[in-house]
Order: C-alpha cells, then structure tokens, then sequence
C-alpha cells in the first residue's frame, strides 16, 4: 500500500517554528498524509510531549491512523542532517560523519536536510562523500535556491541514494506542501525506515509566496505566537 509522508516538519519546539505539534499533525491529516516526522532544531522534547499526551507511541505504530515518527535536525559542524526515526541526545556541534554513525546506532536513518544549500547550513559533496548515509533530501519547498535541489538530485542519482522530498515546514500551513510516497506492508517507523532505504516517489512543490515570507521572518512570528512551551515532566 501507498503512504505518504512529510519527513522534515517543525514545530514551536524548534526557536523559529510557530505551531504546536497538535497543529502540525492536523494539516497533515487534512492534506491526506498518512504520516510525518517532527524533526525541531537539536531537540526532541516534541516526541516527550506527544507521547504524554497519546498522539505517538515509542513503540512506533500509529495512533487512529496516523503515524508520528520520531526525528530531529541535528546542526551539525558540516551543516543539518535529519535523524528519522530515533530520539537522540544532543549532538550539536559534532562532526556530520559522527551523528550519522550515532543516528544508525540509535535505529536511525540520517538523511541530510536541504544538502549544498550555503544559506542554510546544507551539507557539501566532499562531506557527504565520506557520510554513511542511505538517503538524501532532493526536494526541499524552502530552499533558498532551485538549483540546490537540482545540485541534490544530481548526487543522489550519482550515488545511488534514496531521495526524499519535504515541506521544511515552520508553520501548520506548510506542512505537507512537499512529501515522499512509499510502497509499505504497514504503517510503522520500523516500515517506514525499510521503505526509505529501498527508496519512495518524491512528491515536490515549492512554498508559495506566503509560505516563504512566514518562513523567513519565523523568529517574527514564533514571538507573536502567545502560546508558552508546554511543561515536560521528567
């Protein structure tokens, strides 16, 4: 069966993010996703707070239908690279080819976010050429220039990588707006990572017009947002 899912989503977890998780999730089921992944700047308190409140399950299966996957977009020292899959502990600052050893080690897939874009901290080819990676983000809706994708597109074909699309999304109204198809037996992360290394259908549309300025003056808006973080008991 055909999923579809946005893998690289932020929510008010991540400082330039707007929405609560609950926001993020109900697009994607409004726009027929059958999943995403939550995948915050350097944390994971996003999947502490869903798993309370009941809409993910650690154990990876979905909840009524729809599948949250556990991630996070680790600010490398060679530039942001998705974890998808696993909660990691923070890694910030350490070398890419690293927190993609860790990312694997922790059940993970790595998949580097938005690759050669130099206005947003995407990795380049004489990093990702020694990076042990399945999968690559070729469609990226908020990239800060078309050719990057093109640039991404071309090096996995080269290497025979995985491709994926995503929304990047920093606000409900992205999500979903760019994603990836996957022939699956059953929604789970555990399917879902086996169908990312055998490859899916990269779905791309870019942000509109909109979308881009929210993204772009997102510090703007994360502060007019008056909903405070919620607590996390730990």
């Amino acid at each position: 069966m055909r999923y579809r899912f946005d893998l690289h989503c932020h929510s008010f977890y991540s400082a330039d993010a707007a929405d609560a998780p609950e926001d993020l999730i109900a697009k994607a089921k409004a726009r027929g996703l059958s999943g995403i992944a939550i995948t915050d700047h350097d944390s994971c308190e996003v999947h502490k707070y869903l798993r309370e409140k009941g809409l993910e399950r650690a154990d990876g299966q979905p909840v009524d239908g729809f599948l949250v996957v556990p991630g996070v977009e680790v600010s490398t020292a060679d530039g942001h690279l998705l974890c998808i899959g696993a909660i990691l502990p923070k890694l910030q600052g350490q070398p890419a080819v690293a927190v993609a050893a860790a990312i694997h080690d922790m059940g993970g897939i790595a998949i580097p976010a938005h690759p050669y874009d130099r206005w947003r901290s995407g990795i380049r080819t004489e990093v990702l050429d020694t990076m042990d990676i399945h999968a690559i983000e070729v469609f990226n809706a908020a990239v800060s220039s078309r050719k990057y994708n093109d640039h991404a597109s071309a090096y996995a074909t080269n290497r025979g990588l995985s491709m994926t699309a995503a929304s990047d999304a920093h606000h409900a109204s992205a999500v979903g707006v760019s994603c990836t198809a996957f022939e699956m037996d059953e929604l789970s992360v555990p399917a879902l990572l086996a169908a990312i290394r055998q490859g899916g259908v990269p779905e791309g549309r870019y942000l509109s017009f909109t979308e881009a300025l929210k993204k772009h003056f997102g510090n703007f808006f994360r502060a007019a947002n008056k909903r405070p973080l919620p607590r996390i008991d730990t």
